[in-house]
């Protein structure tokens, strides 16, 4: 007899005049991974809001039931006590505290009156080691990339008394070895009595680890499918979210490669806070007019921080090296600088360094480029400001009823839509896109590889950053891999593999003094 530890009955929940859950039905088996699918804005993480009680008993309709007994979450804390722990998207970690203290915030570790420093290290150590990462426990959890924090966030849940774990994107941040990692985790969750739910865009991690898949649409429930069975495949995961089949995960694209637009020759950056540590060493590329090109590279390689530091030196310090445009060398020593000249940086993370959340669409699309609607040098063109950003809704299909709709209640694919407007709407010649599917569902990203392949038929000379070795090899003209700061091989996309990539992805230079990893 099948032994449910959590259903959840009938559950409504509306925001102002939206319903975002129409009437969903879960049901969870105790010892299993239960994936939960759907696109941006089906009300996954709502619903998972919803359980958790940060939308709490009485803001919603339906029921709770938990280990057995109905439930009034109030709140986080009830729902921890109950043995419930979520994983956000969104991290919720304080970056000035280090790593130990952000594993044991909320819950410190005694001895007497005063915190136990050396026991919370060892305790913080060891849960690192549980989760795969080697970073010493006292480091300010700020000088971490976002990918090492999500694993941070999750070490941090793994210290709570878990019977269900729920988990919204866990591996979104990760790359294909580190998410493997996490995944050998989960199962060994699993086989200690551990419930897991696991929200994510991945199918194919969906159907290599989830026992169950409940598939939302627009607020309802789809079907759940046995993931043992035969019909559990990717495509069959698809039909149910988006309504339809995708023939091919990538658009049909024609390459039409011209004359070199961008080059950077042997770039070198320092670590913004440690003397001495040197991020990128050496680094060459080029791109040219109507290229995509793919940079490869594990978690810590250095990629986002060598597109970032070339992007007006918005990373580390003591950058130094050559950037050419169209033959000419130019300076990207500031942002604006860069945005002069025709660069354009797309950041991993939209939601702290893309985008104004608290802003609504029509201002976070003018922003980098406010010049083109002011008016007598002083004054915005508020009529000429809502016709652009209607003609980026209205071309990138951003899902939304106006302009005037505030970002940060948009789904994640379309909040990148924005972040790719804002961008294009400065008129570009050069294109860094750093993780541009990270985070959004299946449907969304195949509408951004369209933009991302009319961008490059434009004749844009565009740079893609990418975890996900599939992605960068069904986008890509070629393919560069990036280890240990240092480009190690270049590969064009007829000779590019997985395999190739990860073994370029992994050597290590003869010399790594002062390199960081």
């Amino acid at each position: 007899m099948a032994d449910a530890i959590l259903e959840m009955r009938n559950i409504i929940k509306n925001f102002p005049g939206v319903k975002v859950l129409k009437d969903v039905n879960l049901s969870v088996e105790r010892g299993e991974i239960h994936a939960i699918c759907g696109e941006n804005g089906a009300g996954k993480s709502t619903l998972m809001k919803v359980l958790s009680g940060v939308y709490p008993h009485g803001s919603f309709d339906g029921q709770i039931v938990f280990d057995g007994q109905p439930q009034s979450f109030g709140g986080i804390k009830d729902s921890e006590e109950a043995g419930i722990v979520i994983i956000h998207q969104e991290l919720a970690l304080v970056p000035y505290l280090s790593v130990a203290e952000n594993l044991f915030l909320g819950n410190e570790i005694t001895h007497g009156a005063l915190i136990d420093w050396n026991e919370a290290n060892k305790r913080a150590a060891e849960q690192l080691e549980r989760v795969g990462l080697h970073e010493n426990p006292t480091t300010p959890v700020g000088q971490l990339g976002v990918g090492k924090q999500q694993l941070i966030e999750i070490a941090k849940a793994l210290t709570k008394d878990v019977k269900l774990l729920i988990l919204d994107e866990p591996t979104a941040a990760l790359n294909d070895t580190d998410s493997e990692h996490l995944l050998g985790l989960l199962r060994e969750l699993r086989d200690q009595g551990i419930t897991c739910i696991i929200i994510s865009h991945k199918l194919g991690e969906i159907v290599d680890i989830a026992d169950s898949t409940t598939i939302i649409r627009d607020g309802e429930t789809i079907e759940t499918l046995d993931m043992t069975g035969p019909d559990a495949t990717q495509d069959r995961i698809i039909r149910g979210m988006v309504g339809r089949s995708l023939e091919s995960r990538f658009p049909p694209r024609t390459p039409d490669i011209g004359d070199e637009i961008f080059r950077i020759e042997d770039w070198r950056v320092m670590h913004p806070t440690q003397a001495g540590r040197v991020v990128v060493e050496g680094a060459s590329l080029n791109v040219r007019a109507g290229e995509i090109v793919g940079i490869a590279g594990l978690m810590g390689a250095g990629r986002t921080e060598f597109m970032m530091s070339v992007f007006g030196r918005s990373y580390g310090r003591d950058a130094s090296g050559k950037v050419f445009l169209k033959g000419e060398e130019i300076s990207t020593r500031t942002v604006k600088d860069a945005i002069d000249n025709r660069i354009a940086y797309v950041s991993e993370d939209r939601k702290h360094f893309g985008l104004n959340l608290i802003s609504d669409i029509k201002t976070n699309i003018t922003s980098a480029a406010l010049g083109k609607i002011v008016s007598g040098g002083m004054f915005v063109n508020n009529n000429e400001e809502i016709k652009v950003a209607e003609q980026y809704r209205t071309d990138l299909n951003i899902k939304s009823p106006t302009v005037a709709q505030i970002v940060g209640n948009l789904s994640g694919g379309n909040q990148q839509k924005v972040v790719l407007s804002k961008w294009l709407y400065t008129d570009p010649d050069v294109l860094i896109l750093d993780e541009p599917t990270r985070g959004i569902d299946v449907g969304a990203k195949y509408e951004i590889y369209e933009i991302i392949g009319a961008l490059a038929a434009a004749g844009k000379a565009v740079i893609v950053v990418s975890s996900e070795l599939p992605e960068l090899l069904g986008l890509s003209d070629r393919v560069y891999s990036l280890a240990y700061g240092r480009i190690t091989g270049e590969l064009p996309a007829a000779e590019a593999t997985q395999e190739k990539l990860m073994s370029l992805m992994t050597i290590e230079p003869t010399n790594t003094k002062g390199i960081a990893v």
